[in-house]
Formats: C-alpha cells, structure tokens, sequence
C-alpha cells in the first residue's frame, strides 16, 4: 500500500481507538500525521465497522477492554459528539477506571499555546487555534480550524465544531456542544450541557440545557 508523502514515521506507543464512524476518520488522519502513537486497532462490533477500507485491525468490543489493557496503556475516544455526550463521557470512565492512560492529542498543523492548558482524552485537530491561558477540559473535541482564544475557559465533555470562534474570556460549561462557524461575543457565559447551531452569533450569557439555533 502507498502512503501519502505526508506521513511521517509513526511512534512504536501503540494506541487503540474506541469507535469507528465518521469522528475517527479524522481522529486517524490527525494521528498518523502527529507521529505520536502507532494504531493498534479499533474497538467496535465487526458488524457496525465504518473503518473496514483502512488498514487497521477490530480489536474486540467494549467486552474486551479488560484483557486489552494488559497490552496497551493508550486510548482515545473516537466516537463523535453531536446531540448527546453521554457515549464519550460513559466511554471515558470506563477507560479511567481501567487505568488507561488517556492522552492529549494535538495535529502538527494545530496552533496550542504553550501557555494554555488541555486535560486528558482531547484532541486538537488540523488547524485549530488554542491561545494563550485558554483552558480546556478533559475528553473535548477541539475541531478543525476552531478558535479557542485566550482566557477562555471549555469544560469537560464539550465538542467545539469546525470553525466556531471562542472569543477571549469566554466561559463554555460542560458537555456543551458548539456548532460550525459559531462566532461567541468576548466575555459570555455558555453554561452546561447546551446545544448551539452551526452558524450562530452569540451575544449574550447562555443558561444550562439550551438549545440554540
């Protein structure tokens, strides 16, 4: 099989990949151009596969997750977040409690202040823009071309979407999704477990459980 000349070498730390739709596609494509881990495989029911065309092997199912630690310290969540965390935040805890070690992961083409902050299970992915003292939770999804500016502050569990502009000093709660192309006002407050649409401008202070669109 060719590899396109932009890869580089991969590490020889393997991790496993928990999920196999669209998400992990990109996950994949942001790892094997970081270099950092060696795919070992997926976790995912044969049938319900999307990643068969790849060169990765189904390494057994959540059932499995157990006898797999004794091989492998690594993994990420690579199950998508589109109206509900709760998959990635159920995975995640499981992954903890077995002591998986759950490491940031961050695209050679993405832009992260060594000045910020970024818990563990949260990829940064192609051209994203993390500025100075912004911090991000654990277990997020920090999307392609996404702009995280500084002092904002993203809960755990949140999935900031393709191109949405966090303004400095912004507060987004916990397993919030943000949509495309949302542009937030400097200084607002997005509380927990909201919803905003693709395309939004938001002015104003959002309270927990919205939905925006």
């Amino acid at each position: 099989m060719k590899t396109s000349k932009r890869w580089f070498p991969i590490s020889t730390d393997e991790i496993i990949l928990i999920g196999s739709g669209g998400h992990a596609r990109a996950c994949v494509d942001v790892i094997e151009l970081s270099a950092q881990f060696k795919i070992a495989g997926f976790i995912e029911k044969e049938e319900v596969c999307k990643m068969k065309n790849l060169r990765y092997s189904i390494l057994g199912t959540d059932d499995d997750l157990g006898a797999l630690r004794q091989k492998y310290n690594n993994a990420l969540i690579t199950v998508g977040q589109l109206k509900s965390p709760d998959t990635r935040i159920k995975l995640f805890y499981l992954l903890q409690e077995m002591d998986f070690i759950l490491p940031v992961v961050i695209s050679p083409t993405a832009y992260v202040s060594k000045h910020a902050m970024i818990g563990r299970g949260t990829i940064v992915m192609h051209g994203a823009i993390v500025n100075a003292n912004a911090k991000i939770g654990q277990n997020c999804i920090i999307n392609s071309k996404a702009l995280i500016e500084h002092d904002a502050i993203i809960g755990d569990n949140c999935h900031i979407s393709t191109g949405a502009i966090i303004n400095g000093g912004v507060s987004v709660g916990g397993e919030t999704f943000i949509g495309s192309g949302t542009i937030t006002k400097q200084c607002i407050s997005i509380k927990d477990r909201c919803i905003i649409g693709a395309g939004i401008v938001l002015k104003t202070d959002v309270a927990s459980h919205q939905l925006i669109r």
